[in-house]
């Protein structure tokens, strides 16, 4: 093992450049397969009754023991699947290599499917794109979506001190900084010190990803007798409401009786249960969707929506931040890019008409397995790098009112993904708005970015709206290979849908056949 860390440092030649010039250059990744892992001296599995992810070789183990005695340190998480072993930093050259361990479950199958089991060198190739377009891989496809996000906002810069002339690093504009932050009480979660200790019990913001399902009783004859039901998927809806967010990068400040700013990003104490909405279409404020029964706690973009509706919004109280900025920028950019190249790879270009490119959705999976999986792990990377912005405490012996280990991060700020998933359910709202008024067709049930409408026809060209040029409509669904537009997530009969509408089922969680997996960025 020690000679695999030296010879990789020294003479592979492998590594790669760092994303923004005030960052850090990559650390090489070796990654083991099983017979590799039982070579170098290491089990082939990691057996123990613990959560899998906590797993790591005990420190009495032969490797560990071997790593040490040749003065290398394993960081805290010790030699589990994903392993740094590092030295520490002398004048300029880190010397760090990281390793992933493939049969420790290295790669899990919802991120990376199926990626374990192919030939080393379509593994090889799967990772080596992703971390061309994406970031070399440092554990979870969540960690590296949160380690990107650092890589292209690096947290310092170097500044000349004025007084010596020297370079040192000074806070990075932009940036989150060095330092974590502690959220509002309303933004923060109901275990979190600052709410357990100020005996706070002023309710929560509930920014989440919808879960409604239409009231059966709301549907219309005409409704009914429509053949299908079909499905429709926003491609990474987090990742396009991550485009030009403005979001807080400097403390809360507590204001009573603000005037309400659309401009500002903060939590909003407010009452909009006087805003009207078709029954027929969720509300735009509540993740299942029923109207507010008071006042309760906003991220920005929900409560500019019902200023945008027409309404009057009188803040009762607020929680803003002064220094603001678009801090998720060039994570968007860089994932739309990789999300864009990657389906083009597959066979999906821009350039499709809408027919074709849902016959090229239909096969895509199939051309290449190896870029279906980079494609994979490009959308978890998206919604488990926001989920991470509010990490919960894990583990058994966690005590309610004790810090845990992901609020030491400068990236813990469940502020940030409160408004991603705002700005994605009200883009989503806009867009059901938009379709009622354009067609008259009103949604059965929306998950998160699906949702799912009676149709006439099998295919969504039968129900979406197009102008007599044959072009879509601007404002409702659109078809379309990148973030924000929309491909066919499944079709079953509009029997089928009722039928599970009436048990208290969401057809939007089960169109696609099989069970769709909810995964609300957590």
């Amino acid at each position: 093992m020690v000679e695999l860390v030296e010879w990789t440092l020294k003479e592979s030649g492998i590594g790669a450049p760092r994303l923004h010039r005030s960052g850090k250059d990559s650390d090489p990744l070796i990654v083991l397969t099983a017979a590799a892992a039982v070579k170098l001296g290491l089990p082939e599995r990691l057996e123990g009754h613990e959560q899998r992810r906590s797993l790591r070789l005990p420190e009495d183990h032969p490797v560990v023991k071997q790593v040490v005695k040749a003065k290398w340190l394993l960081t805290q998480r010790g030699f589990g699947p994903w392993a740094r072993i590092y030295r520490k930093v002398q004048g300029r050259e880190r010397q760090c290599v990281q390793l992933a361990v493939l049969s420790w479950d290295a790669l899990d199958d919802r991120s990376w499917p199926g990626v374990t089991d192919m030939e080393p060198a379509d593994i090889a190739r799967v990772l080596g794109v992703y971390a061309q377009r994406v970031i070399t891989p440092r554990g979870s496809t969540a960690v590296s979506g949160l380690e990107l996000m650092t890589a292209l906002r690096p947290p310092t810069r170097a500044v000349q001190d004025p007084q010596t002339g020297n370079w040192v690093p000074g806070h990075n504009p932009g940036s989150l900084g060095t330092e974590p932050m502690d959220p509002a009480p309303p933004e923060a979660t109901p275990e979190h010190p600052v709410v357990v200790d100020s005996g706070w019990s002023g309710g929560f913001l509930n920014e989440e990803a919808y879960q409604w399902v239409r009231d059966v009783s709301l549907l219309s004859d005409e409704e009914c007798t429509l053949p299908y039901a079909v499905g429709l998927d926003l491609n990474t809806a987090f990742l396009a409401a991550a485009a030009r967010l403005v979001v807080g990068l400097s403390a809360p400040d507590h204001f009573h009786a603000p005037t309400f700013n659309p401009k500002i990003p903060g939590s909003w104490l407010v009452d909009l249960s006087h805003v009207e909405v078709d029954p027929r279409l969720p509300s735009p404020f509540t993740p299942d969707g029923t109207r507010p029964a008071g006042p309760a706690w906003y991220q920005t973009h929900t409560v500019a929506y019902a200023q945008e509706l027409g309404y009057n919004v009188a803040p009762l109280e607020a929680y803003l931040r002064r220094e603001t900025g678009a801090y998720l920028d060039p994570w968007h950019d860089r994932l739309k890019n990789a999300y864009v190249d990657t389906l083009a790879d597959l066979g999906v270009t821009k350039d499709l008409s809408d027919a074709e490119f849902l016959a090229a959705m239909e096969r895509h999976k199939d051309t290449d397995p190896a870029m279906a999986a980079v494609l994979a792990a490009i959308k978890a990377t998206v919604k488990g790098g926001i989920g991470k912005l509010r990490e919960r405490p894990q583990g058994r012996k966690y005590k309610e009112g004790e810090r845990w280990p992901a609020l030491q991060r400068p990236t813990w700020r469940p502020d940030i993904r409160a408004a991603v998933i705002s700005k994605a359910r009200i883009n989503m709202h806009r867009k059901l708005r938009n379709m009622a008024t354009m067609t008259g067709l009103y949604p059965l049930a929306v998950l998160s970015d699906c949702v799912v409408y009676p149709s006439p026809g099998d295919s969504p060209l039968d129900f979406l709206p197009y102008a007599a040029s044959g072009k879509p409509q601007p404002g409702g669904f659109r078809l379309g290979p990148t973030p924000g537009l929309a491909k066919l997530e499944g079709v079953q009969s509009m029997l089928w849908a009722v039928d599970l509408m009436e048990q208290g089922y969401n057809p939007a969680r089960h169109i696609k056949g099989g069970d769709a997996v909810l995964d609300e960025g957590e």
